[in-house]
């Protein structure tokens, strides 16, 4: 069974005003402060722990090429 991913657009929204880089956990924090889904959260909490340079590397680490 694959694992439910968030909308890339609303992920993004939940993580505007991020100071890049940021950490995974900034980016958990930063998303449940601005009351992001539970699926956008848990997909976050499921990253890598690395540092993230900004959006794009975010989003590539979660989606991949779709």
């Amino acid at each position: 069974m694959m694992a439910v991913l968030p909308n890339p657009l609303a992920v993004q929204e939940h993580l505007s005003g991020v100071s890049y880089p940021a950490s995974r956990d900034d980016l958990v924090a930063a998303a449940k402060d601005r009351g992001a889904a539970d699926v956008i959260v848990d997909a976050l909490a499921g990253l890598p722990d690395r540092s993230y340079e900004g959006p794009a590397e975010v989003n590539a680490e979660l989606f991949g090429d779709r």
